[in-house]
């Protein structure tokens, strides 16, 4: 019977900008499991029903995202589901994917720094969840004011932070003019004890004034000096060496010629 039959563990919920996938171990072997989503205030739903796998998409079934779920992993065998009996299961640590679900790296839009102010455009990180219309709701629509965005910038090759928040889509900053910076963006809850902190945007800079020194430093002066330092070189050796050459072949032109006038 399904009584002796073994029960997951290491149960983990894994959650970015509100796509959750729950898994857990080990491989099934003559058994098959189905995961039950327990809510708070809600009916149990069973998802990956008689899965040969270990790890569940369950996010179609945490649409309340403040309730508190728990899962239950069932280890079962198809001709007993249908039984009274309720199989053995192995129950998950507490979800809120509220406060729990990790947040994603914000889309830089466009960028740009004009004298002494740079300007961030950027974008929300996308949910699975959709409004009526089918367009996909953002992570800044379901936590609205909760949510805020932090800018860190600082001059390019230089260690010093600085950072602004905002609740709104973009920055403007005064920087000093004809310095290039770099920067990022991330979002933030502040009001959450833990996972405050979101993933950090990739890193741009900008290019105001930059040359190819800015860029690549002291090896490209090298590079190019030894280039000119052989360049000259060869523009005074070669005509030397081709005199040498001509006038070489110029006397044995003479001694050939005297050889024939003397035979």
């Amino acid at each position: 019977g399904s009584e002796g039959l073994p029960t997951a563990v290491n149960i983990t919920w894994s959650s970015i900008n509100f796509k959750t996938i729950l898994q857990w171990q080990p491989k099934p072997s003559g058994y098959f499991y189905t995961v039950e989503i327990h809510g708070r205030t809600s009916d149990v739903k069973r998802k990956c029903i008689l899965t040969s796998g270990t790890e569940c998409d369950v996010t179609d079934v945490l649409r309340n995202v403040k309730e508190t779920y728990t899962a239950h992993i069932l280890s079962v065998t198809p001709a007993e589901m249908d039984k009274f009996e309720e199989p053995p299961f192995a129950v998950s640590e507490k979800f809120t994917p509220y406060s729990q679900t990790v947040i994603g790296k914000p889309e830089i839009k466009n960028y740009s720094q004009e004298g002494s102010k740079l300007n961030v455009v950027f974008k929300d990180p996308l949910t699975p969840y959709v409004f009526p219309n089918g367009s996909f709701q953002s992570i800044q629509d379901i936590f609205q004011h909760d949510l805020e965005y932090k800018l860190y910038y600082w001059k390019d090759q230089s260690s010093g932070k600085k950072d602004v928040t905002t609740k709104s889509h973009n920055f403007e900053v005064n920087v000093d003019s004809g310095k290039n910076y770099c920067f990022y963006v991330q979002g933030i809850i502040p009001s959450r004890r833990e996972n405050r902190n979101g993933q950090e945007s990739v890193v741009l800079c900008t290019s105001v004034g930059r040359n190819i020194l800015d860029e690549y430093g002291t090896e490209v002066f090298i590079i190019l000096a030894v280039i000119a330092v052989a360049v000259i070189t060869l523009a005074i050796v070669l005509p030397v060496v081709l005199c040498k050459r001509k006038k070489a072949k110029k006397a044995r032109a003479m001694r050939e010629k005297e050889l024939l006038n003397g035979v």
